[in-house]
């Protein structure tokens, strides 16, 4: 890595005004997805109830699935452009995710799980990076431990650790609290908010509750059956929905 990666890394008000530009036209069976929807805040959240096609967009944006038309722009970026043809790798997007099931390796160690996407790094720069992020996710002394000796809130640490390390230029969280109880969920926020302020990787995360919207993003898109109702500041779109629908869909602390 370059030296001038690293100082992104040090200094988060340089990464957190990153726009990300999304739009996308896909069918899975018998569900349309239809969005549009443009932030550059640190954290925005994508909120809906379930099936309103909230993963699908977040995994469009991983490039894990193939809409049948789109355009997605990371800043200066174009990941996707399907009128030109273009349609950019996963593993070549820096952008990192984490998914609600951990998805971590149950037969390597936490350190090695951190490390396994900074494979084109030297070992001591490798083994910085590991320890810097175990610090930062409040993992020290856990390195040696396998998944299956953490509890859920660690082993989510250990996968947010693991998508942070090859210092992505936007980070996906696809219901990162929603096994978790309520006092883990907690902690795990005010976790993530602490990564978000001093990475200043800027996220985007999925969620069906009020709470997490509230507590964690900047910016708000409202979704609901495969379509954006609205999409604004949080406090904003909170506090005053723009419509009968947007208002429903608030009304909630947790929807099905």
């Amino acid at each position: 890595m370059t030296g001038s990666s690293r100082t992104a890394v040090e200094a988060p008000a340089q990464r957190q005004s990153v726009t990300v530009e999304t739009v996308l036209k896909a069918r899975a069976g018998d569900f349309e997805l239809d969005v549009a929807f443009r932030t550059s805040a640190g954290v925005t959240a994508l909120f809906g109830p379930s099936g309103a096609g909230k993963s699908l967009t977040l995994r469009h944006l991983a490039g894990l699935e193939d809409p049948g038309s789109g355009r997605i722009r990371l800043d200066r970026r174009i990941l996707l452009d399907s009128d030109a043809g273009l349609n950019v790798p996963p593993r070549e997007r820096r952008v990192g995710i984490v998914f609600q099931e951990y998805a971590l390796f149950p037969h390597m160690s936490v350190e090695a799980n951190v490390g396994y996407g900074l494979c084109d790094r030297s070992r001591i720069e490798r083994t910085r990076r590991i320890e810097k992020l175990l610090a930062m996710t409040g993992l020290e002394g856990y390195g040696e431990r396998r998944p299956r000796e953490l509890s859920g809130g660690e082993r989510q640490r250990v996968a947010l650790a693991r998508a942070l390390a090859p210092e992505p230029e936007l980070l996906l969280l696809d219901e990162p609290f929603a096994a978790l109880d309520f006092r883990v969920r907690r902690e795990l926020r005010a976790a993530l908010r602490s990564l978000h302020e001093r990475t200043g990787v800027p996220m985007i995360l999925v969620t069906h509750s009020l709470e997490d919207v509230r507590k964690l993003s900047d910016w708000l898109v409202l979704l609901d059956r495969g379509r954006v109702l609205a999409s604004g500041p949080t406090r904003s779109l909170l506090d005053d929905p723009p419509s009968q629908e947007a208002r429903a869909l608030v009304s909630g602390e947790e929807l099905g």
